[in-house]
């Protein structure tokens, strides 16, 4: 999301300004923010089996949820394209419906297990229904678990691209689901049972689903939310400045980027992506 040459936003340029960090936000920008998906980072996508998902509304308020599926379920149609399938989920849509009316999303990719490391995308998303993308797209597989049909998919159009620092990501590893027996049944099997046995896709059982596991649902029949009316009131936004102060401050920040890339010259490459 290029503004005035430079990736980022106003408001990120002024901070780097006012806590001294512009310096490393440009070889940062000039380094690691592509506009498009190499070579690495589409191999990179095609073998995720999760992200993160940000969006907001055409309000700005803002929502993140997590998406999971088998590898390659977040597709590279190209390099500044990527899909995802919506599946079945408890009827709220509130990403979709953020897309609708917002179509900026921010999806980061975090590798746990293997290379420690992640990847930021973000862009400009629409919903498609599922016979127009496979018309466009016939290779795509169709997924025999009815939990992980899609719905609808969501097609990403990307405009930044980006590395999450491995320093604070910490190193997990894959425990393999063991089957279980009731009592009397004998001793518990050690035998890996395959994922689908233990991930119920798409249900309706309240208990699979996680059941009331934060207590809301209790809160709500014991009466114990405050109703809508008695909330206190959120405290009002700052009165945001002027759009002639911005551009000022902005065309500032521009020039003084400016001068210190004339005075560094070419930098060599070190890319972590490209």
């Amino acid at each position: 999301m290029e503004r005035a040459g430079r990736p980022g936003s106003d408001g990120e340029h002024l901070l780097q300004e006012r806590l001294g960090t512009a310096d490393r936000a440009d070889r940062f920008y000039d380094e690691q923010v592509l506009d498009h998906l190499n070579v690495r980072m589409r191999e990179f996508v095609g073998r995720q089996e999760m992200f993160f998902l940000a969006t907001s509304d055409r309000h700005g308020e803002c929502d993140s949820t997590f998406r999971a599926g088998p590898p390659g379920f977040l597709r590279v149609l190209d390099g500044r394209t990527l899909a995802y399938p919506e599946y079945r989920g408890n009827g709220v849509l509130a990403s979709l419906g953020n897309i609708e009316e917002n179509p900026h999303v921010g999806i980061l990719m975090v590798d746990f297990f293997r290379d420690r490391i992640g990847l930021h995308v973000n862009g400009r998303a629409r919903v498609v229904e599922d016979d127009e993308m496979r018309a466009h797209h016939p290779g795509l597989p169709v997924d025999p678990v009815p939990g992980r049909r899609a719905l609808v998919w969501v097609e990403v159009a990307v405009e930044e691209a980006y590395i999450h620092c491995a320093k604070h990501i910490p190193h997990l590893q894959k425990v393999p689901m063991r089957g279980r027996g009731r009592a009397g049944d004998g001793p518990r099997t050690d035998r890996p049972r395959e994922p689908e046995q233990g991930r119920a896709w798409g249900t309706d059982d309240v208990k699979r689903k996680g059941g009331d596991f934060f207590g809301a649902a209790a809160e709500a029949r014991e009466g114990r939310r405050t109703p809508p009316a008695e909330r206190p009131a959120a405290p009002a936004a700052p009165e945001p400045a002027r759009p002639e102060e911005w551009l000022e401050e902005a065309e500032r920040v521009l020039a003084e980027a400016r001068r210190r890339a004339a005075q560094k010259g070419p930098q060599p490459f070190s890319g972590w992506f490209r």
